[in-house]
């Protein structure tokens, strides 16, 4: 089984995830080679602290500090952690123009353990949590279960959690 099947399968904890398009990766680098090739880019499993570096060194962002941000808007991340659906798709404001292009530049996920004390969705297993960076620059966030991802976490062509 590949790091990244571990990880959505909630086997790595202790991991993160970064997708990254190849605009943000030298094609003949050492990342690429590091991780696995999906249709829009890469996507590696690292060690917590190794992949929070990459991240900062192959997007500029202190991860956490993204991921904080990013909570503050939900929308749809792909369960296999290559794409999602901005939720300013759509929308015309002053930060985002109805022309802008919607396609997901990077994500950074970390998953929990199953946790029956804290409650909630941790009551029901491992939740994976991902943070994505739209090209239009609106960031946002999902979480979902392992093994419950159509029934928890915001669903394709929605704006709102399932479990909500």
């Amino acid at each position: 089984m590949s790091k990244l099947a571990e990880f959505l399968s909630g086997e790595r904890h202790d991991d993160v995830a970064l997708f990254l398009t190849e605009a943000y990766l030298d094609s003949q680098g050492k990342l690429p080679k590091m991780g696995e090739t999906v249709e829009s880019g890469y996507v590696l499993v690292v060690p917590g602290d190794d992949g929070r570096r990459a991240f900062a060194a192959g997007t500029g962002m202190d991860a956490m500090e993204f991921a904080r941000g990013a909570m503050e808007t939900r929308g749809h991340i792909s369960r296999d952690l290559d794409g999602g659906e901005c939720p300013a798709t759509g929308q015309e404001t002053d930060a985002v123009e109805e022309t802008s292009d919607h396609d997901v530049e990077f994500i950074f996920a970390f998953s929990e353990e199953h946790n029956e004390e804290v409650g909630g969705l941790y009551a029901r297993g491992p939740v994976v949590h991902a943070y994505a960076h739209c090209a239009c620059g609106t960031n946002y966030s999902d979480k979902w279960v392992v093994g419950e991802e159509t029934e928890t976490g915001v669903q394709p062509g929605e704006s709102d959690p399932a479990e909500d």
